[in-house]
């Protein structure tokens, strides 16, 4: 949901009311939680809905605002109970309706979610929002035509609209239209998270022209995975122009600042030297008129620092037997991700993995979450290892020793695909844009195996078919073996 359908929704005119104890009356106090919720304050706003609550226990837009700050908690399943009864004491309001719908999505009840979103449409048609949040879920339903219709309908009533904009590039970008998928992708950079990515620039936004005399900033402005996906176009870049800076996080400088043509790595916007252009990694594809035959498509095009590989080679040997495959595995993703919820597994999901034959499993998991921690032993001569993964240069040289990585839609699926590395990917439904529709393979990243949900939230089929690729795997003969 964008946020003109945030908590400042919650609270429409009411009625006279019963004064609180203090001498407020419930408008007023919800408008003080909504104010709260808006800052982030969000257990200052649900103390402020709980005193309500106890004076009046079936105010419907204290229950209603409860729910909403609850979802933006995490605790969504206590979201969708207090919203239910709002809409079931006050029905009507669009944006109750809206609110409900995203959570019943976000926790995979896509049925409930499709009646209750179409129920905000219907009270309120010309909502961009509302028909944003609605294409979502139908696609999370696959139907993409209606997801499309509402979008359409949406940027008519909103030819602004970010959001928009970047779900239609999603769905465009997932069926392979490429040319319209990138121009559109490049609305990402007005949605609310996207305008914080990059402070005010001085120098020119790069359009791709050839600088011979100049120097072009290059930005990795979006998570891990991305700046990695994207990494693989800077040597295009770096071509047309004198030199390239590249800024990006402190952990991965070991592995990005040596691509050729990068002359220097910045982890600090105050250690930026003066450039002539800048452009985020993300944009690359589209300035380069990308399409699916034309990525590049150089492997391994990030490598792993050779004195850091050996070192790990001696640890893993002392720590690992021989003669058996070698299995890092990566189960969750960072909490703090939108999608974290759906495509992140706890580690006791993947158990059955454990119990498949001979195979040495090695953790890529960092951080370790203390839920996982007792079933790190389970796996045969599996530790702890998020203290030593300091960088993704150590990450690399880690999977650099391996034979195989299992992982969640995360950055080890991108960094082990970058390294040309065998890994398997298990992808949620809906899959990100890049994986695809209806695709094992990866165009990205030819030595990636996906394996998909069939719907959301469907992880045990999933699992099922790793385990049986997995047990047929640990079976076969290692390369080099007599």
């Amino acid at each position: 949901m964008s946020d003109s359908t945030g908590p400042q929704a919650a609270v429409p005119a009411a009625a006279a009311e019963p004064t609180l104890p203090g001498g407020e009356t419930a408008e007023q106090a919800l408008t003080r939680a909504q104010t709260a919720a808006q800052s982030k304050r969000l257990n200052e706003a649900v103390g402020i809905c709980n005193d309500v609550l106890a004076a009046i226990p079936e105010h419907p837009a204290g229950l209603a605002l409860l729910g909403i700050v609850q979802a933006m908690q995490n605790d969504h399943e206590a979201g969708i109970a207090n919203l239910t009864r709002a809409v079931a004491l006050r029905p009507g309001n669009a944006s109750w309706y809206a609110h409900l719908s995203a959570m019943q999505r976000s926790t995979n009840r896509i049925e409930d979610a499709l009646a209750t979103g179409q129920e905000s449409v219907r009270l309120d048609p010309n909502n961009a929002d509302h028909l944003v949040n609605l294409s979502l879920i139908f696609t999370d339903a696959d139907d993409r035509e209606k997801a499309a219709a509402c979008l359409l309908r949406a940027l008519g009533l909103n030819h602004k609209h970010a959001d928009g904009h970047l779900a239609m590039a999603q769905n465009l970008l997932a069926m392979g239209d490429f040319e319209a998928g990138w121009m559109e992708y490049e609305w990402r950079n007005e949605t609310e998270a996207g305008k914080l990515t990059m402070p005010a620039m001085t120098s020119a936004p790069w359009n791709g022209m050839h600088i011979p005399t100049g120097r072009l900033l290059l930005v990795g402005d979006q998570g891990y995975g991305d700046t990695i996906q994207f990494a693989r176009f800077i040597a295009e870049a770096a071509s047309r122009v004198q030199e390239v800076v590249l800024g990006c996080s402190e952990e991965m400088a070991p592995l990005l600042r040596d691509i050729p043509g990068v002359t220097q790595f910045c982890h600090r916007w105050t250690d930026v030297p003066g450039h002539a252009a800048h452009c985020r990694l993300s944009s690359l594809p589209y300035l380069f008129q990308t399409k699916i035959d034309t990525i590049p498509s150089t492997f391994p095009y990030l490598k792993a620092d050779p004195g850091r590989v050996a070192a790990w080679r001696e640890r893993l040997a002392m720590q690992l037997p021989t003669g058996v495959r070698r299995i890092g595995l990566a189960w969750t993703g960072r909490p703090t991700h939108p999608n974290d919820r759906r495509r992140s597994v706890p580690l006791a999901q993947l158990l059955p993995l454990a119990e498949l034959g001979p195979a040495a499993f090695v953790s890529l998991q960092k951080p370790m979450p203390a839920r996982d921690i007792e079933h790190i032993g389970k796996f045969a001569h599996m530790t702890d290892l998020s203290n030593d993964l300091t960088d993704f240069g150590e990450t690399a040289a880690v999977i650099e020793n391996l034979d195989l990585i299992v992982t969640v839609d995360t950055s080890m699926g991108h960094l082990s695909g970058a390294l040309g590395k065998p890994a398997w990917i298990m992808i949620p439904k809906a899959a990100d844009w890049r994986w695809m529709l209806d695709r094992s393979d990866s165009p990205w990243y030819p030595s990636v195996r996906l394996f998909r949900q069939d719907k959301p939230g469907g992880w045990q089929p999933v699992l099922d078919a790793v385990r049986d690729a997995l047990a047929e795997e640990v079976r076969k003969p290692l390369p080099g073996a007599a």
